[in-house]
């Protein structure tokens, strides 16, 4: 294996390193040569690469089961290998590179001349390597000329992201290499269930574990929330959407038990006593009659941390931790969760000590490097504003071009996908590496607005759900066939390397957007080298608040660590905030926050036959939209279809039984699976995993309201109605396998 490609997971933002080496027995033929049938249409083609796991700081050698099967993706029958053209039948059918692009730049100009530039759009991903992700905003500014651009990345740490920024004025998931949680005896961790989404993070969480001081937060008694068993720590399990003022109660206990770092809080914070001030309310019983969490465990967890934090700060014994996740922060209020949370951090004097921190989870494989350069909204390359004219003016130096043609601010995600088709919105779409049709919230007005658009252009390497609505689909090279960068959820930025020739027919995303930029007559230049890309963003984000300049190809090649921000000349910074945080009198902001009206909402108990709380998340065999790990034959063996997980007293209640189908519903839309009947769920609670498409289709129940700070929409609560179904067996089994072959 070690004359093998070394390079990390397509997955999620830990980035496993992993070595791919050729298969001993590689397939026959080309992936394009076998073709699906109706009765398989999810057969795989031999494999082509085996993969190994590599040692390295994140992961120390291990993979998840999606890392061990990442490969299988890459022979995979059902590759999209030439562009296909949705004929008036509905069909794709296939057609050459030059026709396909000529209709892309035909539509393009169409939609220019009748709805003006803003009728193009682009929606990007968190998935894309830095070239990909910097080229792709370029490209919408300057060959598209549109502001119209966003990306996933907006569903997943957007309110994690603007929190941060309010905080310490600078955004990176991890201020600290993960390895720093390994000394850490107490660790709090806020809505994450790592051990499925990421599970080899969980060795670094070993250490708080056998001191006893894990503390989860989840509604769910998750695979994580069970490592706290056996004196491992404590689960606090809140009803869904009341995360805040659990966070808040804390506090109090913080700082109305003297447990505050005053010292800290007058040397290195702004607006503390405001935040004094707010948190008197949330004395830990009225917590616990908001929450359900008992207030003796509201104190405990409260004096935990601040004895961990002492101890680490006074005697250099073991360390403290916050950690937050999606769970907390995928909420109409969850910029201000977390802001919650990183005020108890500063509370207890952890940001910028050497034994201590708070951070937040990066979801995404890029979705750190993928915030950074381009593709949000609101944001240039280098993390800078866009409405900032010093930024605008670098920028234009930068792409050598008038700063008159970079566009003004976009539309956030969740408005963004709103405008589909509509008289004054995006007509003529782009989505690269996203799959709105099952991630995007209130899915079935997304694929609604999908099919009012003018032309939709998908670049992708299988038909995701989204594809399918797409006039044309583009293919273009998978992970292993590309080079480029990711930026891990420590703000490391690591190199993925290209082990395998893409299948003829199949281009890469850079050489897409440098032809098209060709036929649109774009000023600037748009290479297709990912080395001349990086180049390029070197000098885009240099002065910027992520920093690349410092950092190229030869350096990460030669294994050497690199923590952004990294200036030309310096080492990196592996630890932020040692010297100051990013405001430029050095201090942290506090920001004093309180649950919206809506955040206090409740839902009926279980005791009556009426609405419970729906949270949704992950699964661990599979990954977003699972429009990738549903071809896997080994993931989509182990979990097949969607199950709504609820409580014994929830489902007899409600005359379900265990593997019973059931209907789960509200006013945006309706879904039909399978029931779990388990105790590891509050009674008031249900729980749905996001990855399934059509009927199983979680995102058809959520809302699409969004905080109004970040952009982030309301994913984990929503208000539902849950029923036996009550067909007769053979109709209620037609219905499943139904379901299952639209999933396949």
């Amino acid at each position: 294996m070690s004359s093998g490609t070394a390079t990390h997971c397509p997955y999620c933002a830990l980035q496993c390193a992993m070595t791919l080496s050729p298969a001993a027995k590689p397939g026959a033929g080309s992936p394009a040569a076998e073709t699906p049938t109706p009765d398989s249409p999810s057969a795989p083609a031999a494999p082509l690469l085996e993969v190994a796991g590599r040692e390295f700081p994140t992961n120390r050698g291990g993979l998840c089961r999606k890392g061990w099967t990442s490969a299988a993706l890459l022979g995979h029958a059902g590759r999209v290998t030439e562009p296909l053209l949705k004929g008036s039948d509905g069909v794709h059918r296939p057609v050459s590179w030059d026709q396909a692009l000529m209709l892309v730049a035909a539509a393009v100009k169409d939609s220019w001349a009748r709805h003006g530039h803003d009728s193009v759009g682009v929606f990007g991903s968190g998935g894309l390597t830095n070239e990909k992700a910097y080229q792709l905003g370029k490209f919408a500014r300057l060959a598209l000329r549109t502001s119209r651009i966003d990306y996933n990345g907006r569903f997943c740490m957007s309110s994690a992201a603007a929190a941060g920024n309010r905080a310490f004025g600078v955004d990176r998931g991890l201020p600290f290499p993960v390895e720093d949680l390994d000394s850490a005896s107490v660790i709090l961790l806020l809505g994450s269930n790592v051990a499925e989404t990421m599970p080899p993070f969980v060795q670094h969480l070993q250490g708080a574990r056998d001191a006893g001081g894990l503390i989860v937060v989840d509604p769910r008694r998750s695979a994580t929330a069970a490592f706290t068993g056996n004196g491992g720590g404590i689960h606090l399990q809140p009803l869904p959407g009341t995360d805040l003022a659990l966070i808040l109660g804390i506090s109090h206990v913080v700082v109305h038990e003297g447990l505050a770092d005053t010292a800290f809080l007058e040397g290195r914070t702004n607006g503390h006593k405001a935040v004094l001030r707010s948190l008197t309310a949330f004395w830990p019983e009225r917590v616990q009659s908001i929450t359900g969490v008992p207030a003796t465990l509201i104190r405990e967890t409260a004096r935990r941390l601040a004895r961990s934090a002492r101890l680490a700060k006074d005697e250099g014994q073991g360390g403290c931790y916050i950690l937050s996740g999606r769970g907390v922060e995928q909420h109409v209020d969850g910029t201000d969760t977390a802001t919650a949370a990183i005020n108890l951090s500063l509370l207890l004097g952890l940001p910028g000590s050497a034994r201590s921190g708070y951070g937040t989870l990066t979801g995404q494989g890029n979705g750190q490097g993928g915030r950074e350069h381009g593709q949000k909204a609101d944001q240039l390359p280098g993390y800078r504003k866009i409405t900032d004219p010093a930024a605008r003016a670098h920028m234009a130096k930068v792409w050598g071009v008038d700063e008159s043609l970079i566009p003004g601010a976009g539309l956030p995600a969740v408005e963004f996908l709103k405008s589909l088709g509509q008289p004054d919105g995006v007509r003529c779409l782009f989505v690269h590496g996203a799959n709105v049709a099952v991630s995007a919230p209130d899915a079935g007005a997304v694929i609604a607005g999908l099919r009012s658009l003018d032309f939709l252009v998908v670049c992708d390497f299988f038909m995701s759900e989204t594809a399918e609505e797409a006039d044309l689909v583009l293919p273009v090279a998978q992970w292993a066939e590309e080079e480029g960068t990711m930026t891990n959820l420590e703000g490391r930025v690591i190199r993925r390397r290209r082990a395998l020739t893409p299948p003829p027919g199949v281009r890469t995303e850079l050489w897409l957007m440098s032809r098209l930029a060709e036929l649109l007559d774009a000023p600037s230049t748009f290479s297709d080298d990912p080395r001349t890309v990086f180049e390029e963003l070197r000098l885009a984000s240099a002065g910027g608040l992520a920093d690349y300049s410092g950092i190229d190809y030869d350096m990460l090649d030669a294994g050497e660590a690199a923590y952004w921000p990294y200036p030309t000349g310096s080492t990196g910074t592996p630890r932020l905030f040692a010297g100051g945080f990013a405001h430029a009198d050095g201090r942290a902001a506090m920001v004093a926050v309180t649950p919206s009206r809506r955040a206090q909402r409740t839902f009926a108990s279980a005791s009556e036959p009426d609405s419970l709380a729906l949270a949704t998340g992950r699964l661990l065999e599979h990954y977003q939209s699972g429009a990738q790990t549903r071809r896997v034959a080994e993931l989509s063996a182990s979990q097949p279809e969607a199950r709504l997980q609820l409580h014994p007293e929830t489902a007899a209640r409600r005359g379900i039984v265990d593997g019973g189908l059931v209907t789960v519903s509200n006013e945006r839309g309706e879904v039909q699976v399978r029931a779990e009947v388990n105790t590891a769920i509050r009674p008031d609670t249900v729980f749905l995993p996001f990855h399934f498409p059509g009927a199983g289709s979680a995102n058809r129940l959520t809302e699409a309201a969004t905080d109004p700070i970040s952009g982030m929409p309301e994913f984990k609560t929503s208000r539902v109605w849950v029923k036996a179904v009550t067909a007769e067996p053979a109709l209620a089994a037609a219905a499943v396998s139904s379901h299952r072959k639209e999933e396949s």
